[in-house]
């Protein structure tokens, strides 16, 4: 049997080192999964159920792996339902390409079924984009477009006439016209001239009270940010895609920043003389030092981050580690250990506050206890996901990672639905490692069950078989709720936060998974135990109270005024909002009181 552009196309893939690509079948992509099949199992194919959901877990295999992220899709209908988890990658800066099938080559420009410029619906989201016309583009197409995915960290889109994939192969004639690609690309290292580093070290030097803020690119240089602080005697504050970055245990690191921070970490903000941002495009300037206040150095390996949240005296654009390195000896050791105690001091009454209100009672349970409780118990080397909306709070707040665990979510997108996605692709990635996914009810309403079916179908092939979904089920889209409240000074809307109570571990159990439920806080500790020793994976499901808040640690006049004009035009659910918020909001802005 000669070999087919479909074959030519696999191996090239093999080639660029790909191993495993999530995708869903069509018979727009047909040639490709035949030459998949022929390949015999060098190319896993993991089966999502949807394509979205494809393509949020080659985005996690990115995150997860440092390697390309790969997903495939028939056109029309499957090729459209890529996109959101393509910006999902787009947005965080990791490296995934994308297969799509198209419409025969013959039928093009006909109104066909299924056609839809596809070159031009990916536009936006990729660095590249090409519809093949020939056999002998194959080779260029594929070489370029995982060059430039890796190189970029961004997205590359190949488009695959349902026809050309069934023609035999050819190699690129050698005349005019045509070119010769080929396989391989190693990372520079990208490294700031050794005057540019002086000038950062002369504005960190001359800081009396320095704040670092970390991001997705210090997850690998741990060791060097820790240095750094240590010379500069300066807490550290992280972005959510950062949370990993540096470890909870370290007592000047004040947890997360913004929306879904921490008090000590505003305070840090609101005070530093001095800021250091190291990989992060952390988007919420309110939270960081008034403009003119602070000066301030910033590092990235995308120079078109640099500047863009805070303006940086110093802008220096390389690798996160290697510049910490060679930044470090020409920083000065702070004398003084003041700011760093101060920092520390506060953390320390702030884990107290999160036990605090973790531990108030709730109708019939307060979710930041369900975290509260995990963090202890979360195995070591463990990945946690998350999804958006008000777990993420808890996610972002609660939980305490420690050395060895890694943990993510849709960060700069922010798209429901990415947790349990997520977690699959952090499984097939590192089969040995206990997986757990944070989610609320809304997300496992809008796609995240049907993803536990592809758990069930592929959980057996774990060695280790520890994976479990948490859901938080409040019967309320939350974190919109409390934004109408708080942030419009608006009571909330039943006909558009209200979904309906769904049995969530039932459906497990109905699949082959373990379910547990939950729904008294004395029992929150033994469920997670219960979970992280099961046989099988687990949906965990938590009855919450929706009248927690999940809102800033700070709290402005002017969302204190909201919040009052919520309560004077009447909630529907306005005694037990009340009874939340004045455990967990109210109660913050009265000196004096931690609760």
């Amino acid at each position: 049997m000669s070999k087919t552009v479909g074959d030519f196309f696999v191996e090239r893939l093999y080639d660029w080192g790909v191993r495993t690509i999530f995708g869903y079948p069509g018979d727009g992509i047909n040639g490709v999964l035949g030459a998949l099949n022929r390949t015999e199992g060098k190319i896993g194919f993991i089966q999502a159920r949807h394509e979205e959901m494809a393509a949020f877990m080659a985005s996690a295999h990115a995150k997860f792996t440092g390697e390309l992220g790969v997903c495939l899709s028939t056109g029309g209908p499957g090729a459209s339902h890529l996109i959101t988890g393509l910006y999902d990658a787009k947005m965080d800066h990791v490296p995934v390409l994308a297969i799509a099938g198209q419409a025969p080559r013959t039928a093009r420009g006909a109104h066909y079924q299924q056609e839809l410029n596809l070159a031009q619906m990916f536009a936006d989201v990729a660095d590249y984009v090409q519809e093949a016309e020939a056999p002998a583009q194959i080779r260029h197409m594929v070489d370029r477009g995982i060059r430039t995915a890796i190189a970029r960290n961004g997205i590359s889109v190949l488009i695959l006439p349902g026809d050309l994939q069934e023609m035999p192969y050819e190699d690129p004639p050698r005349k005019h016209g045509a070119v010769f690609s080929g396989v391989g690309y190693s990372r520079p290292r990208v490294l700031p001239y050794q005057q540019d580093l002086q000038r950062a070290a002369d504005v960190l030097n001359a800081g009396e009270k320095v704040a670092i803020l970390v991001g997705a690119g210090a997850l690998g240089a741990t060791d060097e940010v820790i240095a750094v602080a240590d010379r500069l005697g300066a807490g550290a504050a992280k972005a959510l895609l950062g949370k990993a970055a540096l470890p909870d245990d370290l007592p000047w690191v004040t947890g997360s920043i913004g929306l879904l921070g921490t008090k000590p970490s505003y305070d840090m903000m609101m005070e530093c003389d001095t800021l250091l941002m190291i990989g992060t495009g952390f988007p919420y300037s309110e939270f960081l030092p008034k403009e003119g206040k602070a000066r301030a150095v910033q590092i990235d390996i995308d120079a078109s981050m640099l500047s863009i949240r805070y303006p940086a005296e110093v802008n220096l654009h390389g690798d996160a580690g290697l510049t910490l390195d060679a930044l470090l000896p020409l920083l000065q050791q702070k004398p003084s250990t003041t700011w760093r105690e101060r920092i520390a001091g506060n953390m320390s009454d702030w884990w107290h506050t999160l036990e605090h209100r973790a531990m108030q009672p709730a109708n019939p349970l307060n979710p930041q206890r369900v975290v509260w409780e995990l963090s202890p118990r979360l195995p070591d080397r463990a990945i946690v996901t998350s999804d958006s909306g008000s777990c993420a709070n808890w996610f972002a707040r609660d939980l305490r990672i420690r050395r060895g665990q890694m943990c993510s979510l849709s960060g700069g997108l922010a798209s429901m639905g990415a947790a349990v996605p997520y977690a699959i692709a952090a499984k097939f990635a590192h089969a040995d490692r206990p997986v757990i996914a944070l989610v609320g009810d809304g997300a496992m309403q809008m796609n995240n069950m049907s993803e536990l079916i592809t758990v069930a179908k592929y959980w057996q092939r774990w060695p280790n078989p520890s994976w479990i979904t948490c859901v938080f089920n409040n019967e309320d889209l939350n974190q919109v709720t409390w934004e109408q409240r708080v942030m419009e000074g608006d009571p909330r809307f039943v006909a558009t936060q209200q979904i309906p109570n769904v049995p969530y571990y039932r459906f497990a159990e109905l699949i082959g998974l373990k379910g547990i439920y939950c729904d008294h806080p004395d029992k929150v500790g033994a469920a997670w135990e219960e979970a992280l020793r099961a046989d099988r994976p687990v949906v965990l499901e938590f009855k919450t109270d929706p009248e927690v808040p999940p809102l800033p640690s700070h709290i402005s006049l002017q969302q204190a005024r909201k919040f009052a004009s919520t309560i004077i035009e009447g909630d529907p659910d306005e005694a037990g909002m009340l009874a939340g918020a004045a455990r967990q909001v109210l109660s913050s802005l009265l000196p004096g009181d931690k609760s």
